[in-house]
């Protein structure tokens, strides 16, 4: 019975990618809102009986199938973004601003509040406070689809006096920012795994500063670049035609890509979900106007969207099917603050002091306000939360899993209500900033 309910599901899934973006138009409302919406009101009747909902019962499905959402979608995003990243230039970094400033300096504020917060009010353990915190602290490249760039911009799109570049730097903040920051979660998260299993922090505080925050974020990022620059080689300029896959325009490669790079980070013991995003990356970089990417990006694109919207209609399940049941007032005012106060003052602390002045880089007040209050959450907080659950069994709380739940829903509804008419407001304001050629 539960797998037939699954293929039911998945049939709904794709009727619901079908017909839902033609209807929305231009309402405040997204597919994943209407997803959720159905899934709620399908979790109130018989037909999801059976159907494998419990978090803690099937904790490793949750994880396997959110983990690979969110990969896709960090290879759809990596492939997406125009704006050169050149490591060996200064003036490449500088263009990435505010890039740098959300992961370096708001996301730890955020998580530094969350887990206050949980401990002092919600009357958490540390390290439970330190998991939620960490758990709900990255941006999702999965969900944020609306507060995102479109896509890779085509020799034929281009302006012949006009370098590849993203010029929304609200949406290229939004994008890079969800690309990078949910491989640079794991060290929190194993931060509280080790405060939950090792105790003080002199005990393994040296060696997760070594390796956990610094070792893993290098080895991951490399072996993405590696994986990405051969494949890009061989698709490009290999001296086999077989192998030169752009000449036949076989997206598939993308695919390909995102798990070899995924497999290589992990063997290296490095962090996979940053080796995805650094492989797409390298390999945008071999030749950066070419068509090819178009076609890769499409592809991922549609299976991130599949993947998206079935984990959405079950999410949306779930909620009336006992998610919520352990969610309290504290767990409410977790997610609302997150949401509505956290984030916003800390994104805004981040890109307001000693801003980028002209050039990339540059926002305008309400840019930077956009930029700091669309820091939308979602399917990487369910996959953080089902590993962590496989190592401590603390982790595995009910209660976790309805904050989360009802703060991944908050964020669904207020995020996807707003997007559209904040983004076309801020493209209708003139903008002063100087462009640089």
């Amino acid at each position: 019975m539960g797998a037939d309910l699954v293929y039911v599901v998945a049939g709904i899934t794709l009727l619901v990618a079908v017909v839902v973006p033609g209807l929305t138009g231009k309402l405040p409302v997204t597919t994943p809102m209407v997803l959720v919406g159905l899934g709620m009101l399908l979790g109130l009747t018989p037909v999801p009986d059976g159907f494998p909902l419990d978090p803690q019962d099937n904790r490793e499905v949750i994880e396997h199938v959110t983990e690979l959402t969110v990969l896709v979608a960090l290879m759809g995003v990596g492939l997406a973004l125009d704006r050169p990243l050149d490591l060996r230039r200064w003036a490449s970094w500088r263009t990435w601003s505010p890039t740098w400033r959300l992961l370096a300096v708001a996301m730890p504020l955020t998580i530094a509040a969350v887990a206050l917060l949980g401990w002092w009010w919600a009357g958490l353990a540390p390290a439970v406070a330190l998991l939620l915190g960490a758990v709900l602290a990255p941006t999702d490249p999965v969900l944020a689809s609306d507060v995102q760039v479109g896509g890779p911009t085509v020799a034929d799109e281009l302006d012949d006096c006009r370098p590849i570049d993203e010029t929304d730097e609200v949406r290229f903040t939004l994008t890079s920012e969800a690309g990078l920051n949910d491989g640079l979660t794991f060290p929190f998260v194993y931060a509280a795994v080790f405060l939950a299993t090792e105790g003080a922090l002199a005990t393994w505080g040296p060696r997760w500063l070594a390796w956990e925050l610094v070792g893993k974020v290098v080895v991951g990022v490399l072996a993405g670049v590696a994986v990405g620059w051969v494949l890009a080689r061989l698709a490009f300029r290999s001296r086999f035609r077989a192998l030169r896959v752009t000449e036949r325009g076989e997206p598939l490669l993308a695919v390909a890509a995102l798990v070899t790079a995924y497999g290589a980070g992990e063997l290296a013991q490095g962090y996979g979900f940053l080796s995805v995003f650094a492989c797409a990356m390298a390999f945008r970089a071999a030749e950066r106007s070419h068509e090819y990417h178009r076609a890769m990006h499409e592809v991922v694109t549609r299976l991130e969207r599949l993947l998206t919207m079935f984990v959405l209609l079950v999410l949306g399940i779930a909620l009336t099917r006992g998610l919520l049941e352990a969610l309290d007032w504290q767990g409410v005012t977790l997610g609302l603050a997150l949401l509505l106060v956290i984030r916003p003052l800390a994104a805004w602390v981040a890109l307001a002091v000693l801003p980028v002045r002209e050039g990339p880089g540059a926002m305008t007040g309400p840019e930077r306000a956009a930029t700091a209050f669309f820091g939308v959450r979602g399917v990487g907080s369910l996959f953080y939360l089902a590993y962590a659950g496989g190592e401590v069994d603390a982790f595995q709380a009910d209660w976790l899993w309805s904050v989360v739940g009802f703060t991944i829903v908050a964020s669904v509804l207020l995020h996807g209500a707003l997007a559209r008419p904040v983004l076309r407001r801020l493209e209708q304001a003139p903008t002063p900033k100087m462009a640089t050629q």
